[in-house]
């Protein structure tokens, strides 16, 4: 299985808002700290806002933070509500698919299996497990060793 880009920086937002959970973060900061696009950010920035994940707060002292603590935030939800439907292969998907073994194919069931079981496995994950304890990942999301 492969994870979007979307997903990856969605992931690296919610680790940076959890070492930071004391303030509001900026997207500038988050971006310059994790050299990510802010148009990206941006977008995911919106999404994990509509899906609760984040708070936002506009204006000149704006910024945003979890929505809930990281300790209720688990991976395997982030991953399911920011990838949606992406199919993992063509015959997953309803447009585009022009497989002509899909009606016969037992290999499009086992990747659905698959697919579930990467997800579960991601559910036991949670983002303060994540963050809680790891120094290093903490040392790299502080403002002070952002500035590049």
């Amino acid at each position: 299985m492969r994870v979007t880009k979307r997903t990856n920086i969605a992931v690296q937002l919610l680790m940076y808002c959890a070492v930071n959970v004391d303030r509001l973060v900026t997207k500038a900061e988050i971006a310059e700290c994790c050299n990510l696009s802010e148009n990206h950010l941006a977008q995911v920035i919106n999404q994990l806002g509509r899906l609760k994940y984040l708070t936002t707060q506009r204006g000149r002292n704006g910024g945003m933070s979890l929505a809930r603590s990281a300790a209720d935030i688990r991976i395997g939800d982030v991953f399911r509500d920011v990838e949606g439907a992406v199919p993992v292969v063509e015959c997953f998907a309803d447009a585009d698919n022009s497989c002509t073994l899909v009606s016969a194919c037992r290999l499009r069931l086992a990747l659905a299996d698959a697919a579930q079981a990467f997800y579960a496995s991601l559910d036991d994950i949670t983002l303060d497990s994540l963050v809680c304890g790891n120094t290093d990942l903490v040392g790299l999301l502080q403002p002070v060793s952002c500035t590049r």
